[in-house]
């Protein structure tokens, strides 16, 4: 291990949410081994998602210390980026009465689809809302500055309180803000060649019917098909219980994906909708909640005139 990076001891009180930019492997070690480092000689939980190659290279700087230390495959984890808060959730829980934990969680790197890495940073700022106000914790998110886009980096000063090295930054940290705005933000809009069906109270039956032969022209495999009927089933039947009665759904396909879109016009004003099933948005969450269990991704975006959740199969 080398020594670029000075061990500082990060404050247990609140939660600690930094972007740490790095360059190309080797400054990632030298960046990231010492923070896991200290945590395992304070006897701290610590818990690291990153990818093979980079947990790999992780394991072999810490030596005996990675005994230590539970190691998490992102690709697998962060798969669809709205599962990763309830992981982080489950590492805390299971850490109750030890010592103040941490973490280092790299939700994206170069090569992800421009969705994945869309809500992956929405991913980051909904962080600050999940853990702000609670117990003491501090998560480290690595940023490749040499192979990701530069707006990748710069939304990462505003979804990061703490920014390492510290930068004279062209943004600054959007706190709750950001989520709210990245929330009610537009999608782009369905191609004009998209599928669309209206559908209303009593027409459930039939858009599963719609939606399954819909999969299945896309080449959908039968368990992935199933799984996104379920899926979109879920999404319209809350359509009809809170938004509005009635729905529109759209289908189309992408060059690497078979897309369904659900809107109705209904407002969700919970930015963690679907992220946790939690007792003050389980009618309303519960829908959202299991289409992120059965799909590759989903994108959920509300304002005071209507609700657009996507979900996404990737081909």
């Amino acid at each position: 291990m080398t020594s670029g990076s000075q061990v500082q001891t990060h404050p247990t009180e609140g939660f600690r949410h930094e972007a740490v930019l790095y360059r190309g492997l080797a400054d990632l070690v030298d960046r990231v081994a010492p923070f896991v480092k200290e945590g395992v000689d304070l006897g701290q939980p610590v818990l690291v998602a990153m990818l093979p190659d980079r947990l790999a290279a992780l394991e072999k700087a810490l030596g005996a210390d990675a005994a230590r230390v539970h190691f998490v495959d992102m690709a697998e984890l962060g798969r669809n980026p709205a599962r990763i808060i309830a992981a982080w959730r489950r590492f805390l829980t299971a850490a109750t009465g030890s010592i103040s934990p941490r973490g280092v969680g790299e939700p994206i790197w170069a090569g992800r689809r421009p969705a994945e890495i869309i809500e992956s940073g929405l991913h980051e700022s909904l962080l600050n809302v999940a853990f702000d106000g609670g117990p003491g914790w501090a998560l480290m998110c690595p940023y490749d500055v040499e192979a990701l886009p530069a707006w990748v980096i710069q939304d990462a000063m505003r979804t990061h309180p703490v920014v390492s090295p510290d930068l004279d930054r062209s943004v600054g940290y959007g706190g709750h803000q950001h989520a709210a705005d990245a929330f009610a933000a537009s999608l782009s809009d369905p191609p004009g060649f998209a599928d669309e069906v209206p559908f209303a109270d009593g027409d459930l039956g039939a858009l599963r019917a719609i939606v399954k032969r819909l999969c299945a022209r896309a080449g959908l495999s039968q368990d992935t098909s199933d799984d996104m009927v379920l899926a979109a089933h879920e999404l319209a039947a809350n359509s009809l219980l809170n938004g509005g009665g009635r729905g529109l759904l759209r289908s189309w396909t992408e060059p690497d994906a078979f897309v369904v879109e659900v809107s109705d016009s209904g407002s969700i004003t919970d930015t963690l909708i679907g992220r946790e099933l939690r007792s003050s948005s389980a009618e309303k969450g519960r829908g959202v909640w299991m289409a992120n269990q059965l799909c590759d991704l989903v994108q959920v975006r509300s304002t005071s005139t209507g609700t657009v959740v996507r979900l996404f199969a990737w081909l």
